[in-house]
């Protein structure tokens, strides 16, 4: 997934590549720098994680707002206002953008499962659907669940 916050103001945008950013203006402290003094040195955390964006506010003085409205935490959805302070943002969430090799990030794939093989030594009984509706399958009363 690509994240990025795009000033309203018409800025460059700020990509969110980590999975945790830190937003502020401590040059030693934040991932995203932004150097106003409305902002406090640790204003706010972004955490991304499947598609889709959470903050914190870290506590700053002038607060951090979703829409004009101020948070303490939350989820961010495509196309919200993140504002820091007086700094406004829109909020960009979309498919991340292919590599050189044309190929989607692995960590963005979708993982195939192989579906395991049946095990004719397990401890169940199947019914037969001339017997019963149901095709669930139950242990019997002595058998160890682990």
């Amino acid at each position: 997934m690509q994240a990025k916050l795009v000033p309203v103001d018409g800025g460059s945008p700020i990509l969110i590549t980590r999975d945790v950013t830190i937003v502020g203006r401590g040059r030693s402290l934040c991932d995203i720098l932004l150097q106003q003094t409305s902002i406090s040195k640790l204003q706010c955390l972004i955490a991304k994680t499947d598609g889709l964006l959470f903050i914190r506010d870290l506590g700053s003085t002038n607060g951090t707002k979703v829409n004009g409205q101020r948070v303490t935490r939350g989820a961010l959805l495509p196309g919200d206002e993140l504002a820091f302070a007086s700094v406004k943002f829109r909020v960009h969430l979309g498919p991340s953008v292919r590599g050189e090799d044309g190929q989607v990030p692995s960590d963005e794939r979708t993982d195939v499962l192989e579906p395991r093989p049946d095990s004719p030594d397990e401890d169940y009984e199947v019914f037969d659907s001339d017997q019963s509706s149901s095709d669930v399958r139950l242990l019997s009363d002595d058998s160890a669940i682990s």
